[in-house]
């Protein structure tokens, strides 16, 4: 770009101060991404790729946005494309390839081109491993997105550190992982222990409830740790009674029959039911519940938010904490679903009425910030850096404050984990509605309004 139009950049940046139209801190990454072609050319790359991240123009020199010019920034990511959380996976890959294509329409990363390398684990603990080391030693890429369940973030997280390799997770809830492996290791996403202190609480209001009983799959690490520990501890502290406390009922991730636990759940007659297991494996539970009549609340950990568990048995009401989900009242939110919900559904290993999920909008914001990091932190992206790049965005990443994700502003505690706003929904007739609102922070602040 010439030094005229970069000069232009700024000049229009200069008109944001009193014009609202073209304001950086007005508009989200989604209305950049999703102006008229005309529109973002009268802008210029320069300026579109600083407004996408967020950045103001004034902090974006015309010359550092040309120092990268002719390299690559390489970013990696760990997804389960196949095995049990394979629909979580391919859309993590449609979203990352969407987002790829974005930030090289608006110009890349200070004149360098995004490349993402993108490998499936299966949500196997051991291939996570091998995909990390391979990011690291084969590609060469700055930082890693994923992996996405906490399985594997328990091995994957530790070798991240002996590497020195920045690895943020798009799913993984279970208490401690990231802070075990402090320095390298992030999560995008919430404790489930902070989550349930708050999502109990509305469960037991919103639906009278003084008993109830508990299910989740032993296979799977956050629900069996959601199911034995976590949801127990609260919903005593709660005033709750555990019906079947000394009898926790089980199953394994895969299962296809239930009705022997689903018929000691109805013995039990609870007020309510916790089912602690990812939406996949929920469905089961619920689809069983349903057959036999035992149409009671249940109230689970953020696994359990999907479009498609809504549909399972809608006359069940469900309760569960987000952080984001695909009907959603936020701007920002509505523009990432408007923008990747019809790829995801030219997809023919994904069903037809897919959603864009969770992890989908965590792995977007976590490949966001290594983005906005490579802007800010003055990588080089020479490979006689490639060690001083790492750090500098693991340094960024740590301290990282107010990015500007779907659904407000994110920042990392000093165990790794997300300081950022999460919602108490309730699943009712096939949707899903915020009932209530709150913040992971300690203090309760620095997740916007």
């Amino acid at each position: 770009m010439s030094m005229m139009a970069a000069a232009e950049a700024v000049h229009l940046a200069h008109r944001s101060r009193c014009c609202p139209l073209f304001s950086a801190a007005r508009r989200t990454n989604w209305e950049i991404l999703t102006m008229s072609n005309v529109t973002r050319r009268k802008f210029g790359s320069v300026f579109t790729a600083a407004l996408f991240l967020g950045i103001s123009v004034f902090a974006l020199h015309a010359a550092q946005a040309q120092e990268l010019k002719g390299r690559e920034v390489l970013l990696g990511a760990i997804v389960p494309s196949s095995g049990h959380f394979a629909e979580w996976g391919r859309t993590n890959t449609v979203t990352l390839k969407m987002l790829e294509k974005q930030v090289n329409d608006a110009g890349g990363i200070n004149g360098a081109k995004l490349k993402l390398v993108i490998y499936d684990d299966a949500a196997r603990p051991a291939q996570s491993t091998n995909s990390l080391r391979k990011l690291a030693g084969d590609d060469k890429v700055l930082a890693v997105a994923g992996p996405l369940t906490s399985s594997a973030c328990e091995v994957v997280f530790p070798v991240a550190n002996q590497l020195g390799i920045a690895s943020t997770s798009q799913a993984s809830s279970k208490p401690g992982v990231a802070k075990a492996n402090r320095p390298w290791a992030f999560r995008n996403t919430i404790d489930e222990g902070i989550l349930a202190k708050t999502t109990v609480p509305y469960f037991k209001k919103a639906y009278d409830i003084k008993t109830i009983a508990v299910i989740y799959d032993a296979k799977d690490a956050t629900a069996a740790t959601v199911g034995t520990r976590i949801m127990p501890t609260i919903v005593k502290e709660n005033g709750i009674q555990i019906l079947n406390e000394n009898d926790l009922l089980s199953f394994n991730t895969g299962d296809l029959d239930v009705s022997a636990q689903v018929t000691k759940l109805k013995s039990l007659n609870p007020d309510g039911v916790v089912v602690s297991a990812d939406y996949s494996q929920a469905v089961t539970v619920l689809r069983e519940m349903k057959r036999q009549g035992l149409m009671k609340p249940v109230v689970g950990a953020t696994q359990l938010i999907s479009s498609a568990i809504l549909k399972a048995a809608p006359e069940i009401p469900l309760v569960a904490p987000a952080t984001f989900y695909a009907t959603q009242k936020a701007e920002g939110a509505q523009k990432f679903v408007a923008a990747l919900q019809p790829l995801l559904r030219k997809e023919s290993n994904l069903p037809p009425e897919i959603e864009p999920s969770m992890y989908d909008a965590n792995i977007y914001e976590i490949v966001g910030m290594y983005i906005e990091a490579a802007k800010k932190a003055g990588i080089t992206a020479k490979p006689e850096d490639l060690e001083k790049d790492r750090a500098k965005i693991r340094d960024y990443m740590a301290k990282l404050q107010g990015f500007q994700g779907l659904g407000g502003p994110i920042s990392f505690n000093e165990d790794g984990d997300a300081i950022k706003a999460f919602y108490i929904v309730e699943g009712k007739n096939g949707a899903w509605e915020t009932k209530v609102r709150g913040c992971s922070s300690a203090s309760g602040g620095g997740c916007g309004s």
